[in-house]
């Protein structure tokens, strides 16, 4: 079996280089299992499940257990080929088995309820990224189970979750340190503060928050503000509901990073980007790349 046409492996499981001799020739076959896994996981996700088993006894070992499934990271795979919500949640529940729950970084793009009810049994996740999923705040307020690690939450443009949902998230994970909740943009925007409000009141150890086109207002964010003592970076891109009247101005001015659109923001570049949005929706391979660009839209201006 060719390795990018130089490496090439013996019968008895040995990576040899055409250019080696064989008192050169190193043994990876009896390497032991982490020092394995920590090579592989160099590889894709695609690659340690279809190529690496077909090498040899120990590798196909290594790759079935859990060694190499600390770290999952299927985003790509999902937005490719227009993966169906079914697939992705094939995926997730085999992936997840594979690494007997003990995964540790799980990245997932629009995933559904049947993930999901696999991710809650995983005790030993610090980062959860699953934008665009679609389960729902029932889902999470009746399965979600403590998730004592949780560091990083990404919950973007997760639309079916709500305050109810961002609550059981905040009672549930206590160690989260950084939030990402940012929503697509919307035609109308009445004040909500709700989400600002949970946000504040479940989530008080937060050190970066992202919320870009939340519908909150000031009093929102001066609940965030006040109850988050050791937030640190606030991105509020596209919170037109925010006006930083009072003393917010001066109470974000002392965060080492705070992100908010232009003051001249106009309501025609508000409504441009609500239909530039929309334009796209339909197509959310390309949504995921779109929504990426709104805000350097809005910075370059």
């Amino acid at each position: 079996m060719e390795f990018s046409g130089e490496k090439e492996m013996s019968k008895k499981g040995v990576v040899v280089s055409i250019d080696e001799k064989p008192s050169e020739w190193r043994t990876w076959e009896g390497l032991h299992p982490d020092i394995l896994a920590s090579i592989f996981l160099r590889l894709t996700v695609e690659e340690i499940s279809r190529c690496v088993p077909l090498v040899c006894k120990p590798w196909m070992e290594v790759a079935s257990g859990p060694y190499c499934w600390i770290d999952i990271d299927i985003q790509a795979w999902c937005r490719s080929r227009d993966r169906s919500l079914r697939a992705v949640n094939r995926a997730v529940n085999k992936l997840i088995r594979r690494s007997n729950f003990t995964v540790e970084r799980l990245f997932v793009y629009r995933m559904g309820s049947s993930g999901f009810l696999s991710v809650v049994n995983c005790p030993y996740l610090k980062v959860l990224e699953i934008p665009l999923s679609r389960f729902t705040d029932t889902l999470v307020l009746n399965h979600l189970k403590p998730l004592p690690n949780l560091r990083v939450l990404n919950i973007n443009y997760c639309s079916k979750i709500s305050a109810k949902g961002l609550a059981a998230f905040g009672n549930q994970c206590k160690s989260l340190l950084h939030l990402k909740r940012n929503l697509p943009p919307q035609r109308y925007w009445p004040v909500d503060n709700s989400e600002a409000k949970t946000i504040a009141d479940t989530m008080p150890n937060l050190q970066r928050i992202e919320l870009c086109f939340g519908s909150f207002g000031d009093w929102g964010l001066s609940e965030i503000l006040t109850k988050c003592k050791s937030l640190t970076h606030l991105d509020i891109r596209g919170c037109w509901n925010v006006k930083l009247n009072g003393d917010l101005k001066k109470m974000c001015g002392k965060l080492e990073c705070f992100q908010i659109h232009p003051s001249d923001f106009s309501e025609q570049d508000q409504l441009r980007l609500f239909y530039r949005y929309w334009k796209v929706n339909e197509n959310e391979t390309d949504l995921f790349v779109e929504l990426q660009t709104y805000w350097n839209d809005i910075i370059i201006r």
